[in-house]
C-alpha cells in the first residue's frame, strides 16, 4: 500500500509533466501563425481555414480517442500520442506547400485532441488512487506550459527564427514526455466490471454525458469571446488604448492560471459541486461586471473575476464524466472534450456576427447567462468526487 501510494504521488507529477508539454507546444505555436501569411503566400481567409482544419483535427480525433482508450488504457494511449506531439510544430513549420502545410496542421490538432482526452483520462485514475482532486492544478500546468512556450517560444524564435524555435520546442517536450511517461500510472481493474457500451458505439449513450458536455461548451465559449473579442470591446465601446485592450485576456488568463493551482485544495475542502456552482456564479458575475462597465478599469476588473471563476469548471467537468458508473473514463472524457471544445471553434466566428447585431455589452451579458446555467444544474457534476464510483477497466 505504501508503495502504490507513492507510486501515485509520483504518477500525480508524471500526468502534470504530459499537461505541460502538451501546453508548451500550443503556447509555442501561437506566435508562429502571422508568419505562415509571408512564408507561404496566403491571405487572412486561407490561414482561418488552415486553423480551421487544425480544430477539426483535433475535435475528430477526439471523436475516435474514447474506444482507443477503452481498447489500450489510457496510459498507453498518452504516452503513444506523447512522442507523435513532440515531431508537429517543426512538421508545420517546416511543410514545404501549402497542402503539406494542410495536412500538418489537421495532424497536429488530432495529436494534440486526443492526446488531451487521454492526459485527462489519466488524470482521472490519479485522482481516484489518490481519493483527492488534482485535476484542476493538472490543467494549471498546462496553462504553465502554454505561457512558457509562448514567451520563451516567442524570444527564441525572434533571436533565432521559426525552424529554430519549433526544434527547440520540440525538444523541451521530448525531453518532458521522455521523462514523465515511465511514471504515469496504468488503469486499476474493479472486481467487477461494469456494463459497457457496445464496441462499435464511439460515444456511450448516456445522457447524463452529454448534459455534461453541454455544460462544458456553456464554459469554454466564454473562454473563447474573452480571447478573441474582449480587447475589441474594451477599445470600440470604451475607447482604451492598444496597451490597456490587450490587457483583458491577459489579466483573465493570469487569474485563470492561479485559481487553477488552488482549485484542488478549494474542491479538496468543498466538493465538486459546490465549487462548480460558486464557480459558475463567480465566472457569471464577472463577465456581468464586464457587460456594465462604464469604464475600462471596471470591464478589466471583470475579466479577471470572470478568470477566477472559469477557471475551475472545465476540470471538475472533465472529473464528472471519467467517474460516471458504468461507463469508460476515456469514452466519457471524450465525449465531454469533444463538445467542450467545439466552444473554443464555435465562439470567434458566431461571436462576431452576434456582437455585430446586438452589441458586445448584451453579448458578454449573454454569456454570463450560459455561466449562471452552469451553475444552476452543478448537481449533476457530483460524480467528479469519486465517492464509491468504480474504475471502469480497459477493453481487452
Amino acid at each position: 500500500m505504501r508503495d502504490d501510494g507513492r507510486a501515485m504521488r509520483i504518477g500525480r507529477w508524471a500526468v502534470a509533466g504530459m499537461f505541460t508539454a502538451n501546453g508548451m507546444i500550443m503556447g509555442a505555436w501561437a506566435p508562429q501563425i502571422p508568419l505562415l501569411l509571408p512564408r507561404h503566400q496566403i491571405g487572412e481567409s486561407t490561414l482561418g481555414l488552415l486553423i480551421l482544419g487544425l480544430g477539426v483535427g483535433a475535435v475528430g480525433s477526439m471523436l475516435y480517442s474514447g474506444r482507443l482508450i477503452a481498447t489500450f488504457g489510457a496510459r498507453r494511449v498518452l504516452v503513444a500520442l506523447g512522442i507523435l506531439v513532440v515531431p508537429v510544430l517543426p512538421l508545420v513549420v517546416f511543410a514545404p506547400n501549402l497542402w503539406m502545410l494542410a495536412l500538418a496542421m489537421a495532424a497536429m490538432g488530432a495529436a494534440i485532441g486526443c492526446m488531451d482526452v487521454a492526459m485527462n483520462a489519466n488524470a482521472v485514475e490519479v485522482e481516484r488512487g489518490l481519493g483527492r482532486a488534482i485535476m484542476s492544478s493538472s490543467h494549471g500546468f498546462w496553462s504553465l506550459g502554454g505561457f512558457v512556450g509562448a514567451s520563451l517560444g516567442g524570444i527564441i524564435l525572434a533571436r533565432f527564427g521559426a525552424e529554430a524555435q519549433a526544434l527547440a520546442v520540440a525538444l523541451a517536450a521530448a525531453a518532458l514526455v521522455a521523462g514523465a511517461s515511465r511514471f504515469l500510472i496504468g488503469e486499476h481493474a474493479p472486481a467487477r466490471r461494469p456494463a459497457a457500451e457496445p464496441r462499435t458505439a464511439l460515444f456511450p449513450r448516456q445522457p447524463i454525458l452529454w448534459l455534461l458536455g453541454a455544460m462544458a461548451l456553456f464554459s469554454m465559449v466564454p473562454e473563447g469571446a474573452v480571447l478573441d473579442w474582449a480587447a475589441l470591446y474594451l477599445s470600440d465601446d470604451l475607447g482604451s488604448g492598444l496597451a490597456v485592450s490587450g490587457l483583458a485576456f491577459g489579466l483573465f488568463s493570469a487569474t485563470m492560471a492561479v485559481m487553477r493551482f488552488a482549485g484542488d485544495s478549494i474542491r479538496n475542502r468543498f466538493g465538486a459541486v459546490a465549487t462548480l456552482r460558486m464557480s459558475g456564479f463567480v465566472g457569471a458575475a464577472g463577465l456581468m461586471l464586464a457587460a456594465v462597465a462604464p469604464h475600462e478599469t471596471v470591464a478589466l476588473a471583470g475579466f479577471a473575476v470572470a478568470g477566477l471563476g472559469v477557471a475551475n469548471m472545465v476540470p471538475i467537468l472533465f472529473s464528472a464524466a471519467g467517474n460516471q458508473p458504468g461507463i469508460a473514463s476515456g469514452a466519457g472524457i471524450a465525449t465531454v472534450t469533444m463538445l467542450g471544445y467545439c466552444g473554443i471553434l464555435v465562439a470567434p466566428s458566431s461571436i462576431g456576427f452576434v456582437a455585430e447585431a446586438v452589441g458586445f455589452r448584451v453579448t458578454f451579458a449573454t454569456l454570463a447567462l450560459l455561466l449562471l446555467g452552469v451553475a444552476i444544474l452543478a448537481g449533476r457534476a457530483a460524480a467528479a468526487d469519486g465517492h464509491d464510483v468504480p474504475a471502469a477497466a480497459p477493453a481487452r
